[in-house]
């Protein structure tokens, strides 16, 4: 008899917080920018908290027209700094973002496998493709949105079938014959697709989990069709429940097209929770936070949420015209949160200032301001209702409010049995509930069991 699902929860790091002005807080560690040493800490509370993972997002290009107003995402190399933490931590997996628009998958995929091995088994990659960046790796320009996703689904396999080259017991290691591996039980990939040519095989042997986890992240038609095939869990941003239950039966359903059984693949939408010790306590936190905002700092990061919009003059009480906002279909860069602005803007008519106070308050994800019982009871309902099978938690200021979450609403999902009190098992596909990989071996016909 199989238990009752539970709840799942990432952290989603980085910087100070994910509020834009939450660097100017007491207590934020600004002073240790861009220090790797924030980060650890960040990590260990969520493993005190018996998290599932720590995230680590990433960007390859640097905008300076907001370096004035608040630090740089995505600074340090995310595989590097995973390493790092994972001679910190025990039990927590390591999840980290590589694109598939600059990389290459030999080098992605030994460094991937090596994160599992120096982790004993708690790493995983997030599937992304890049929407800026191109002038950092040449003179070609920046591909269009589908022939992104269609490079990343092949990136996705070569990466899977390299890892999958070593057979389990392909190393012997016998001193007394002399025999260290049975070449035999190593085997070439010999790829030859639409973008990449890859002989293989990894000069990495099988890792602890059998392959790093895989999450996908975008929310698009092309990012979900990616992440039903491929992904062991899906980040996404969802602020309301009707879309949220939406995507998640689509994505379930997708999977269940593809022949996977849909419970192995986690929905974990990105969720900023402001907790206080009353729902007033938590709402002056917030307002606190806002107060901080730079005015123009808000309308340029705003601006380039929403496909490069010009918002320079425009009354901060009153909604943007439609005009000046490009059909989504149009859009190249982040298109479904590109989606969630425009309908705020459009059909539900938000003042610009409001939306400069989502955009850096949250960037588009559920953002639940509140008492802990209230915070806890509105994660529940959306777990229920089958809009997410836990959350990537991004704290809006690092590290108190990620410590408010762990020390108040975690306990609360504890006792009412929705999440555990302890870890059950050692990796990261043990945490999220995940069968064991069978050995696979390349043939003929593509991945096949063995």
């Amino acid at each position: 008899m199989s238990r009752p699902r539970q709840l799942h929860f990432g952290v989603s790091a980085g910087g100070s917080g994910l509020h834009r002005a939450a660097w100017r807080r007491p207590d934020s560690d600004i002073e240790g920018f861009p220090g790797v040493e924030s980060l650890q800490r960040l990590a260990q509370i969520a493993e005190s908290g018996r998290f599932d993972t720590f995230f680590l997002a990433d960007g390859v290009a640097l905008d300076t027209g907001t370096l004035a107003y608040a630090p740089p995402f995505g600074t340090l190399e995310p595989l590097v700094v995973l390493s790092a933490i994972s001679q910190v931590t025990d039990r927590i997996g390591l999840i980290g973002t590589a694109s598939t628009t600059f990389s290459q998958p030999y080098t992605l995929a030994r460094q991937l496998s090596t994160l599992d091995h120096v982790s004993r088994g708690r790493a995983g990659w997030n599937i992304v493709t890049s929407s800026a960046g191109a002038d950092n790796y040449g003179d070609e320009p920046l591909p269009d949105h589908l022939t992104r996703y269609r490079r990343a689904a092949e990136f996705a396999e070569v990466v899977t079938g390299l890892w999958s080259g070593w057979d389990p017991d392909a190393v012997a290691a016998d001193r007394a014959t002399g025999r260290f591996a049975d070449p035999a039980r190593v085997h070439e990939l010999d790829h030859r697709g639409e973008f990449f040519r890859v002989r293989g095989p990894l000069n990495v042997p099988r890792s602890p989990q059998g392959r790093p986890v895989l999450v996908q992240a975008g929310s698009s038609s092309d990012g979900q069709a990616v992440g039903a095939k491929v992904a062991d869990a899906i980040f996404t941003a969802q602020s309301e429940s009707r879309p949220a239950r939406d995507f998640y039966a689509a994505i379930k359903a997708q999977a269940a097209a593809y022949g996977r059984d849909p419970d192995h693949l986690l929905i974990l939408p990105g969720l900023v929770p402001v907790v206080g010790d009353s729902e007033t306590a938590a709402w002056e936190i917030q307002e606190e936070l806002d107060s901080l905002i730079d005015v123009d700092h808000g309308r340029r990061v705003l601006g380039v949420q929403l496909g490069g919009a010009d918002l320079t003059g425009l009354d901060l009480d009153a909604p943007i015209p439609e005009e000046l906002l490009p059909h989504p279909d149009l859009i190249e860069g982040r298109r479904s949160r590109y989606a969630i602005y425009r309908e705020l803007a459009v059909e539900r008519r938000w003042s610009l200032r409001r939306l400069i106070s989502r955009e850096l308050s949250g960037n588009g994800h559920w953002h639940v301001v509140g008492a802990p019982e209230q915070v806890a009871d509105a994660l529940i309902t959306r777990f229920e209702e089958r809009g997410a099978d836990g959350f990537n938690v991004i704290p809006p200021f690092s590290p108190r409010s990620l410590e408010l979450f762990v020390e108040h609403v975690i306990p609360i999902l504890q006792r009412r049995g929705h999440f555990r009190t302890e870890y059950e098992g050692t990796t990261l596909r043990d945490h999220f509930d995940l069968p064991a990989i069978p050995g696979l071996r390349v043939g003929a016909e593509g991945l096949v069991d063995v």
